[in-house]
C-alpha cells in the first residue's frame, strides 16, 4: 500500500489558479503523479538492493583473500628465489 506523497488535488487547485483550465490542471496533476510514483522507490526495491550490496561486500571480501593468498605465495617464491641467488652468489665467490 503506497502512500500519497503527492497531492494532486492541491496541485491540480494551484494549476486552476494560474489559469489551467479543470481538464488541464487534472491531467498534469495525473501525470506528474503517475510519473513520481514510477521513480519512487518501494520498500521491496530498497530491500532488494540491500541484498545486492551484501552479494557484492561478500565477493569483495572473497576476492581480497584470494589476492592475499596469491600475493603470499608469490613473495614467498620470490623470496626464496633471492636466498637461493644469493647462496649461489656466496658459493662462487
Amino acid at each position: 500500500m503506497r502512500t500519497a506523497i503527492f497531492d494532486t488535488l492541491e496541485f491540480a487547485k494551484k494549476l486552476k489558479a494560474a489559469d489551467f483550465t479543470d481538464q488541464q490542471a487534472e491531467t498534469l496533476a495525473t501525470a506528474v503523479s503517475e510519473i513520481i510514483e514510477a521513480r519512487l522507490a518501494t520498500k521491496e526495491d530498497i530491500a532488494m538492493l540491500q541484498r545486492d550490496i551484501a552479494m557484492l561486500q561478500r565477493d569483495i571480501r572473497e576476492t581480497e583473500l584470494r589476492l592475499k593468498h596469491d600475493l603470499t605465495l608469490r613473495l614467498g617464491g620470490m623470496l626464496a628465489g633471492g636466498i637461493a641467488v644469493v647462496a649461489a652468489l656466496v658459493k662462487l665467490l
